[in-house]
């Protein structure tokens, strides 16, 4: 319930951006890489690489009583958070814009700096990182990418270890890729019914796609049960920077028609919009039009929350964790009781 003043953001801003040079072999390691590997790829494999400055790892090999753990885990986290606007820039630049790269203006903060660095200097488009960022951070510690870096920080894996895995998990898409496929849903429903559609043509064409059996992206939640309110943050943005937007204009009538056909559909849980149903539209706006990036915002956002729950769990010092297992005889058991005749 607590929000930080000014003078704490300007801390941590200053922080940051002491630590936040990429070292020389990062780089290296990068320009080592195929230009057209995917983004999430290379996002995972410079946090990894980073793995070598591990603060954490060295003073375990030295030997750290328990109670220690969480000091070194700070600093690793406050390191590698520092870093990530730097690496997701670099690796934009180098995959979409001729491998040439901006510098950090030592003027803006985290979220600013990572919209600089892209190479959007529309201001508004720096408003959208920072609510990007925020919003994205973590939502729960049951989704795939937070239990992920959870699970294997639960095994004195540092930092650089766990956020790796967890964006490996961000990577897929039922996780961090759904925003680009709504975006993908976007431009096929705008090129099938000739731009931005009337609402009888979008009622029609929701109730095709169900008819499918196919989804309609963006909608539904796994915890959720009500419109979104990173959805509404977003879509409060939208009007204000950019209401006469096309794709915009679709999102919007997607939101007043398709929760109550979903709803007379009965097969979804929780017919409201989601946050990946607005996130593709803005960035596309502002010109980052290439799909497979978008998973990387999404990751330094995600960062945040899952390491500085990585913090508070070597703080508490809680255990490893064990998944349950079963037998295959126990796997039998479902099989025959689901087959059996019911009473």
């Amino acid at each position: 319930g607590e929000l930080p003043t000014a003078a704490d953001v300007a801390e941590i801003t200053k922080e940051w951006q002491k630590r936040s040079a990429l070292p020389g072999y990062l780089l290296d390691t990068l320009k080592s890489l195929p230009k057209d590997m995917h983004p999430m790829t290379q996002f995972s494999l410079a946090i990894l690489a980073l793995q070598k400055d591990s603060i954490f790892e060295q003073r375990y090999r030295k030997g750290m009583t328990k109670m220690e753990h969480w000091e070194p885990m700070y600093e690793d986290v406050m390191n590698l958070l520092a870093k990530l606007p730097a690496i997701a820039a670099y690796i934009y630049r180098r995959s979409y814009k001729g491998d040439k790269h901006i510098p950090a203006d030592s003027n803006l903060d985290w979220g600013g700096n990572l919209a600089h660095m892209t190479g959007v200097e529309s201001p508004a488009f720096k408003e959208l990182m920072r609510l990007y960022l925020v919003i994205h951070s973590d939502h729960e510690g049951g989704n795939v990418s937070a239990h992920t870096t959870h699970l294997v920080g639960s095994a004195l894996s540092d930092a650089y270890y766990s956020l790796s895995a967890g964006m490996n998990g961000l990577a897929g898409p039922l996780h961090g890729l759904a925003n680009q496929e709504v975006l993908r849903w976007i431009m096929d429903l705008m090129k099938a019914l000739g731009g931005v559609p009337t609402k009888d043509q979008l009622v029609k064409y929701i109730w095709d796609t169900l008819n499918a059996g196919k989804v309609v992206p963006g909608y539904g939640h796994a915890v959720l049960r009500k419109t979104d309110p990173r959805y509404v943050a977003q879509r409060e943005f939208g009007l204000k920077h950019l209401p006469d937007d096309d794709i915009f204009k679709v999102v919007s009538a997607v939101y007043e028609v398709a929760p109550d056909i979903l709803t007379k559909h009965g097969k979804t849980k929780n017919p409201w919009p989601n946050v990946d149903a607005h996130s593709g539209c803005l960035l596309w706006h502002y010109g980052v039009t290439e799909y497979d990036f978008y998973t990387v915002f999404f990751g330094v956002s995600r960062a945040m929350g899952v390491l500085a729950q990585l913090i508070w769990s070597r703080a508490l010092g809680l255990p490893i964790e064990r998944p349950k297992s079963v037998t295959t005889d126990w796997v039998d058991a479902q099989i025959k009781a689901a087959a059996a005749p019911k009473p």
